[in-house]
Formats: structure tokens, C-alpha cells, sequence
């Protein structure tokens, strides 16, 4: 299994490449799926990072990409080291009455998309996203790496 700080770079690397996706679904439907350039969300970039593949839906249907999405424990390991360098708190969603959980998905891809409530009050620039991508993957490679040996 790829380690998630491999992940995360490889992810701020697809990002630079193809660009950031902010808009409905999980990859921007331009009409360029055939050549695998289109932009992804944040959450799409780090899914295509770990498994290499990009799911059709990802450009036609949220509810099925979450689930995609969700179901990656190596993605979404990812997605958790990212909303852990993120300035806000993950938000919650109810799965049931009184019972809510963290929502790293919503919490890292409205991050994203979202401008920001202060100064500059607009969303990340995609120098910005990857940035924290880059210290998400570097806040994990220095807490693996091992210690000298005393």
C-alpha cells in the first residue's frame, strides 16, 4: 500500500497538472474526459492518487462518487491528513438522529471551493490548495519518520 504522504504529493502534482475542479460533481465535464486532463476536486485529485483510476461518475453523479470516494481507506486517510491542516473545523453530518460524524469529504472539497469569511474573502488559489496538500504530506512524513536510535 502507498504510503499517504506519497499520496498527498502525488495528489498537489495532479492538481498542478490538470487543475482544481470547484463546481458541481467531482471532475469538470468539458468534454476532455478522453484525454484525462480535466479538473478535479480536491477529493477526486487524492482518490485518482490512490488508486489511479477515475470513476465516470465522478463527472455525473455526487452521491455515487461519495460513496466511491468514501470507501478508500488509503484515500480517505488522505483527506483526513488534509482537513487536519485546514484553519476550520470538520463539520459533522447526522446519519441518524443524534448520531453525527466528521465529514472529511465536505469539510476538504468546500474548503476548496469556499471563499473564506475574512480577508481576502475568496476561495483558496490553487497555489494555496496545493500548499496545504504539501503540508498535510509533510506533517505525516515527519511523524512516521523514524527516530535515532539513542
Amino acid at each position: 500500500m502507498i504510503a499517504t504522504d506519497l499520496i498527498l504529493v502525488e495528489t498537489a502534482r495532479i492538481i498542478g497538472f490538470r487543475g482544481l475542479h470547484t463546481g458541481t460533481q467531482f471532475a469538470a465535464n468539458t468534454g476532455r474526459r478522453a484525454t484525462l486532463d480535466a479538473p478535479l476536486d480536491i477529493c477526486a485529485a487524492v482518490y485518482l492518487a490512490t488508486t489511479g483510476d477515475l470513476p465516470d461518475v465522478f463527472f455525473t453523479d455526487e452521491v455515487a462518487s461519495l460513496a466511491i470516494i468514501g470507501a478508500s481507506s488509503p484515500a480517505m486517510a488522505a483527506i483526513r491528513a488534509i482537513s487536519e491542516v485546514l484553519d476550520s473545523s470538520v463539520c459533522e453530518t447526522e446519519m441518524e438522529p443524534g448520531t453525527w460524524v466528521p465529514d472529511y469529504i465536505e469539510h476538504v472539497s468546500n474548503w476548496a471551493a469556499t471563499a473564506c469569511p475574512v480577508e481576502p474573502k475568496r476561495p483558496p488559489t490553487v497555489d494555496e490548495v496545493i500548499g496545504r496538500i504539501l503540508r498535510a504530506a509533510n506533517n505525516l512524513a515527519v511523524q512516521t519518520s523514524t527516530a535515532p536510535a539513542a
